[in-house]
């Protein structure tokens, strides 16, 4: 009585007390399965075998042991890593080589960390701060002025013009038009006679004390 025969897929040998891969229900042996679908580890260039752990990051393969820091040769098995250039390396040696160093405290700025970047600068997100009120600015618009950061009601509260008209603070980041006189400012739309209410944008006007007057109404007065 004949018995049913169990080989390998490709060369045929049988596989019976043998060590076998099975593979979408085709049976391999080893050395047929690590020749047909193996991948090749970046570091040493041999096949990743049956009995090696197979470590991968985006398509590239490294035997466990061949899995190190491209510039001081740690184990980066289960530690967090950083790629640069197609190389690996530990946290401490990107940051030492790569890392930006926070403009305020002066720490270096590690991968992965949620950073803040303005022409040229980096720094921590809970280091950027708002020089008056002194909170994170985070996500938020920001003003720079003289090499300080300001958010937006802070910048308003300290520099920006009120309108002598309506008393609101203006500072221009919206593309606001206004008009300046003797160190007064009005929005465009304030600049307005104050006895007729007509608008004296790009109009001669006369001043009596505090007010502005329609030449009209500057002659009746």
């Amino acid at each position: 009585m004949s018995t049913e025969r169990f080989d390998c897929h490709y060369c045929k040998d049988s596989l019976l007390g043998k060590k076998y891969i099975l593979k979408e229900d085709t049976q391999y042996c080893t050395k047929c399965y690590e020749n047909l679908f193996a991948n090749c580890c970046e570091e040493c260039s041999s096949p990743i075998g049956c009995n090696s752990k197979d470590l991968s990051y985006k398509d590239r393969h490294w035997h466990e042991g061949c899995f190190k820091c491209a510039k001081c040769s740690r184990s980066l098995v289960e530690k967090a890593f950083a790629a640069k250039d197609d190389l690996l390396l530990c946290t401490e040696c990107y940051s030492h080589e790569y890392s930006s160093k926070c403009s305020t405290c002066k720490k270096t700025i590690m991968p992965g960390s949620r950073k803040m970047e303005y022409k040229g600068n980096s720094w921590h997100e809970t280091c950027f701060l708002c020089q008056r009120c002194q909170q994170p600015i985070g996500t938020k618009s920001f003003i720079p002025k003289e090499n300080s950061y300001y958010c937006v009601p802070c910048f308003e509260k300290q520099f920006a013009y009120q309108c002598c008209a309506c008393k609101k603070c203006f500072s221009g980041l919206a593309g606001a038009k206004y008009v300046s006189f003797e160190e007064r400012q009005w929005h465009s739309e304030c600049f307005t006679c104050m006895q007729c209410s007509v608008s004296l944008v790009g109009r001669g006007f006369l001043t009596q004390r505090d007010d502005v007057l329609c030449t009209d109404c500057g002659r009746e007065k």
